[in-house]
């Protein structure tokens, strides 16, 4: 008894268009559309186990045209994962386990957040380059531990999006053999037909990009799409694009038209559809009972799938017992070391820019977090992002895991989350703080996820230089910081910036920033040494402290992040030659600082002190709940200048001489 059948296919149908019907919203086009590819992936092609659904060596599915997701909810029920009839009812409703888009850790065997059209081709090509590295890493010839495919589903929207022409190119070049793409080719966009917009031959792009292509020109078609997909399995050298034309709401009385993308059929369109497709069950959600038992064997073989991976996981166990210990070591989220109490991690010397104190740090974890992945968007000389004791990852090196993106942010984000998603690496990506803005998108979803990817972001101010504004970032460190669950670090020196590595490899459940300098900074005697919590799990911390012998305590607060906690903290004494008594406050993270207690927080920023000058080259907007009505911030609120980096901060009052001219004026 297969599952792979009509009456499998026309129950998904008609179980995703009542959910959306039950609803009244969603998107019912693509499910008609596609139900036939999907079963056929799903039924007959795909290794999964729904009784397990984090087993290791499990087939990834991505839908990349998220809003299709009454399509994968319903093949989660019928093909037995913890998704009932119940909540295909609740489609779209509060606190239901079927949301309007698939979120990753929300419902049981969805892979990664889609909805964002694109950006799931881009974590496909992540979810395959991660098999193809601990494939390299970890398979013997006797016992092979990684061993399986990612498959994606995407369509005319996905194709249109810039992120998915930057995956597909590195996926190519990459030549991840075990990536497929299923694109449901229905020639339909929300706007109408895509001949207004998009009339490329896509195959002959695929071709250029390096992959195999196939067509299947009838969507309904279970065999030839069978076929098609065993085909591709059988390509080993190169990602495959499976192109299959299909009709966009398929039986409905509006198919082939953007009419049936984005709305509910109605009643009437429902029946129409259960009509022209001779479904005889009139009661919504009905699962015939062929497909149940079908479902009940297809389990059997699923559970066999992991029965014969545990097989040989225990195989490798006993033949290659360092390899395993070093396996378990990838896939515990918890570092091998404890970097809180490794008196070398905190030791250095020197005045070097933030970015090369990165590097230095960098160099250090390598050799004790061996799951570290990670590369630039083609600027790895400038960000200093390199692993000396690796090796590049290429097609013939799939071992290396120093990763070269290309020019390629928004996709290089997109991937490194697919990275997280997958387990057992420790991803990082890097580039030019101002191309944050390429990222964006990406790294919300990071935040939205809770993944633990690191971004290193260089280039961090004005302090770039002659590249001129184009290059220098100014209200960026405003607008991570607003990302819920994303943590921004904006060290001083390299102490706080191996805190601020510290804190992100041990972070498990959201990403973290670190944005740093080109210019060179002193290594600043007051910054924790050995004892980072100071900095890295408190965010904001006291540096010097001079109290008012009369008062008891300071008469102005100075608080900076990154490059001007010198500024502050040079101006300091200038203050207290002048009878001014100033607090030094270093603030690395005001998202862990917003963390804190309100004793801490207190403590910090006494409320009695009311006279406060915050100074950061960057935007304003965020400073003042620090500074309150009677404080000052010291940044920039226009774009910069192209000039020598010394000669734009004095020219944007960035010198320890403006910091205490105002400070004088507060108090």
């Amino acid at each position: 008894m297969t599952i792979v059948n009509d009456t499998t296919v026309n129950t998904l149908r008609f179980l995703s268009a009542e959910a959306v019907q039950a609803a009244n919203s969603g998107h019912p086009g693509l499910p008609l559309g596609a139900a036939p590819m999907a079963t056929a992936l799903w039924g007959g092609v795909m290794k999964h186990n729904p009784k397990n659904p984090k087993w290791p060596n499990r087939d990834r599915f991505v839908l990349s045209a998220g809003h299709g997701s009454s399509l994968l909810y319903s093949l989660l029920h019928v093909f037995g994962y913890k998704v009932s009839l119940d909540d295909l009812k609740q489609f779209r409703q509060m606190d239901s386990k079927t949301p309007g888009h698939p979120e990753f850790g929300h419902t049981d065997g969805i892979e990664i957040t889609t909805g964002p059209l694109g950006q799931g081709i881009a974590n496909a090509v992540g979810f395959a380059w991660a098999e193809s590295h601990l494939a390299a890493k970890f398979n013997k010839p006797d016992a092979k531990l990684v061993d399986h495919f990612t498959y994606a589903l995407c369509g005319d929207g996905c194709l249109q999006e810039g992120v998915a022409a930057e995956a597909v190119s590195l996926a190519g070049t990459l030549a991840l053999g075990k990536l497929i793409l299923l694109y449901d080719s229905n020639d339909i966009t929300i706007e109408g037909s895509t001949e207004i917009s998009f009339t490329e031959n896509v195959g002959k792009r695929f071709e250029a990009y390096g992959w195999d292509v196939q067509k299947v020109t009838d969507g309904n078609d279970l065999g030839a799409i069978t076929s098609a997909l065993e085909k591709a399995k059988s390509v080993k050298d190169k990602p495959s694009l499976i192109e299959i034309k299909t009709i966009i709401g398929y039986g409905a009385p509006k198919q082939g038209t953007h009419s049936v993308h984005g709305s509910p059929l109605g009643a009437d369109g429902i029946a129409g559809t259960k009509a022209n497709l001779k479904w005889p069950h009139t009661e919504a959600f009905t699962v015939p009972a062929e497909v149940k038992d079908a479902q009940g064997e297809w389990l059997k073989t699923a559970q066999s799938w992991e029965d014969d991976w545990n097989k040989t996981a225990a195989t490798y166990k006993s033949a290659h017992p360092e390899a395993w210990k070093e396996w378990e070591v990838w896939q515990n989220p918890k570092l091998p070391v404890d970097l809180d109490n490794w008196d070398e991690y905190w030791q250095y010397e020197g005045n070097i820019a933030t970015r090369a104190s990165s590097e230095v740090v960098l160099n250090k974890l390598s050799k004790v977090v061996p799951n570290l992945f990670g590369g630039s968007a083609d600027l790895a000389p400038s960000t200093l992002t390199i692993m000396k004791d690796r090796k590049s990852y290429s097609k013939d090196t799939p071992c290396g895991s120093n990763l070269h993106f290309g020019i390629r942010e928004h996709a290089m984000t997109a991937i490194a989350n697919a990275f997280a998603a997958y387990g057992g690496l420790r991803p990082y990506v890097a580039g030019f703080f101002v191309f944050s803005d390429y990222m964006k998108p990406a790294m919300r979803l990071s935040a939205l996820m809770n993944l633990p990817v690191i971004y290193i972001m260089t280039h961090d101010s004005i302090g770039v230089g002659e590249d001129g504004p184009t290059h220098q970032p100014v209200e960026q460190l405003a607008s991570l910081r607003s990302i819920p669950g994303f943590t921004v670090f904006r060290p001083c020196d390299t102490k706080e910036t191996a805190a601020a590595w510290s804190y992100a490899l041990n972070k498990t459940d959201g990403p973290t920033a670190l944005v740093l300098t080109r210019q060179n900074l002193p290594l600043l005697p007051e910054t924790p040494g050995n004892y980072p919590k100071s900095c890295a799990y408190n965010g904001a911390y006291i540096l010097k402290d001079d109290k008012n012998p009369a008062t008891g305590h300071p008469d102005i607060l100075l608080m900076a992040s990154g490059s001007e906690v010198e500024l502050i903290y040079n101006a300091a004494p200038i203050l207290k030659e002048a009878g001014i008594y100033a607090r030094v406050i270093s603030v690395p993270s005001m998202c862990v600082f917003e963390a804190q207690s309100d004793a801490y927080k207190e403590a910090i920023l006494p409320k009695s002190v009311r006279a406060r000058l915050a100074v950061e080259a960057a935007s304003t907007f965020g400073w003042h709940k620090y500074t309150g009505l009677d404080g000052d911030v010291i940044g920039i609120d226009t774009f910069g200048a192209s000039a020598p980096a010394p000669s734009l901060f004095k020219s944007f009052g960035f010198t320890v001489e403006a910091v205490v001219e105002r400070a004088k004026k507060l108090v």
